[in-house]
């Protein structure tokens, strides 16, 4: 196989651009999220000849907005949806040692035994726990990565989660889940590591029409229309792809997180998991973060309508999270101490269901009456499987000759950034360094792609504010040094 560099940067993408509009590829993949990007990597990794659009940039729509965990589905064992919690535990266990160990570390989440927790919440919780320890257990993923499930005292719980209120605390219930460095950057290293493969990334150029034989796309960087060529097209445009396949039926659910300092809950080094008021399958998630921040949520609302650009959170949400929240807490939480706010939409497959809670995780491969493949559904952990299973049936339907996939064992490439001796901005630790390689090897366009996506500063506005005007100008400096 032809040796590739991953490093994805204007100059590379300027002379992918002429070779897809001259060329026909094997596999046409419309889409730069997590799951488009692991189609992407999937195929090339077979030896198929690749080309990925993005209508924006990697990561743009629901894979940033994420909680940033790589789990095995407590919630969907509490629903008795056990195929999605094997699923994702064996996909969490890939990940975890084989394919991104690297991106991911163990994080502790700790089922509070907080006076309002019922008994029955804390029960469910405790025997969810254990279930899903079987689970990792059947993965075989080690208790040195994950380690077991397990009672903590009172005290043990407060040392972990000091904020926690400690009248009527019981302990609580402590266990292990994957937690990624960063949502995006996971996209953003699967796609580096498929174009180590070969693969064109594309970002930028959004699909007009989806044919099973390629497609018309434009460039919206210049304006210009051109013709893509594939013997084999997948739809991997999450809660956008039922405008370019009308017989599939996406179903968008709203998960809104808000941003936190973690001064104000007393620096945790666990996560909580507080189960939602009267539920004992729906749970609000307290998340540590890097840089002194903690993420709480997410909901899950119906999000009929035209998809927006961007979705947004809405005020009820962010009151919802804020009351569970401080269920558990000693001092509340006002509204005046959100930081930030964002939220995405989840592609789900409709089914008829009454709330989005109900709608399974699991993912949909289909042939579309174009004969391009959709792939739907699924969740942030399980997108090796999902694009293995797209990639199967491309193979399948459209006769070409690819090996197995192997991506189960395939490591994703390392984002080796120079160290710098200061960085300029203290509260985020941004660096000159990030920006820079940001840049030139991750295929950041513009200073929104460093600061909404390839770093994680604009969750917070004020952050966000206070550093646009220097990455603005390293942006600059960086793309004229690419020519």
């Amino acid at each position: 196989m032809t040796a590739h560099s991953s490093a994805l940067n204007a100059a590379r993408r300027r002379t992918d651009l002429v070779l897809a509009s001259e060329e026909t590829a094997d596999v046409l993949v419309v889409g730069g999220g997590i799951t488009g990007a692991g189609v992407a990597l999937d195929a090339a990794s077979r030896g198929l000849r690749v080309t990925l659009i993005e209508a924006e940039d990697l990561a743009f729509g629901t894979s940033r907005f994420s909680s940033k965990l790589v789990h095995g589905g407590l919630r969907y064992l509490a629903t008795g949806d056990v195929a999605t919690a094997r699923e994702s535990a064996a996909e969490r266990h890939l990940l975890m040692t084989a394919i991104a160990p690297h991106l991911i570390r163990p994080l502790g989440q700790l089922l509070p035994f907080s006076a309002d927790v019922t008994m029955r919440q804390r029960g469910a919780g405790a025997v969810g726990m254990a279930l899903g320890d079987l689970l990792r257990v059947k993965a075989r993923t080690p208790r040195t990565v994950l380690p077991r499930p397990h009672l903590v005292s009172t005290r043990t719980a407060m040392r972990l989660a000091p904020a926690l209120d400690p009248r009527g605390l019981r302990g609580g219930m402590l266990s292990y889940d994957g937690q990624l460095v960063d949502d995006a950057r996971l996209v953003a290293t699967v796609a580096r590591t498929a174009a180590a493969r070969g693969a064109r990334i594309l970002t930028r150029v959004r699909a007009i029409t989806l044919r099973g034989d390629g497609a018309t796309v434009q460039d919206t960087m210049t304006g210009e229309r051109f013709e893509v060529r594939a013997r084999a097209v997948v739809n991997a445009t999450g809660v956008w792809a039922g405008a370019l396949d009308g017989s599939i039926r996406v179903r968008p659910s709203r998960g809104t997180h808000v941003v936190l300092d973690a001064a104000d809950l007393g620096q945790p080094t666990t996560a909580l998991t507080i189960p939602h008021e009267g539920s004992i399958s729906r749970y609000v998630f307290v998340l540590p973060q890097a840089h002194g921040r903690v993420l709480v949520g997410l909901t899950d609302e119906n999000a009929p309508g035209p998809v927006p650009r961007i979705a947004q959170p809405t005020e009820a949400e962010i009151d919802f999270l804020l009351r569970t929240l401080n269920r558990v807490l000693r001092e509340q939480i006002g509204r005046d101490r959100v930081r930030g706010a964002f939220a995405g939409l989840r592609p789900l497959v409709d089914n008829d269901t009454a709330a989005t809670a109900d709608i399974s995780r699991r993912h949909l491969v289909a042939v579309s009456e174009a004969g391009f493949v959709t792939v739907l559904g699924g969740k942030l952990t399980t997108y090796r499987r999902m694009a293995e299973d797209a990639v199967d049936l491309v193979a399948q339907t459209r006769r070409l000759r690819a090996a197995p996939s192997r991506t189960a064992s395939l490591r994703l490439v390392d984002r080796a950034v120079p160290a710098d001796a200061a960085p300029l901005d203290e509260a985020t630790g941004l660096t000159a360094a990030d920006v820079e390689f940001a840049v030139r090897s991750e295929g950041a366009m513009t200073a929104d792609d460093v600061l909404d996506r390839r770093t994680r500063i604009g969750l917070v506005d004020t952050d966000r504010e206070r550093c646009l005007p220097v990455v603005e100008a390293l942006v600059a400096r960086a793309l004229a040094g690419l020519g």
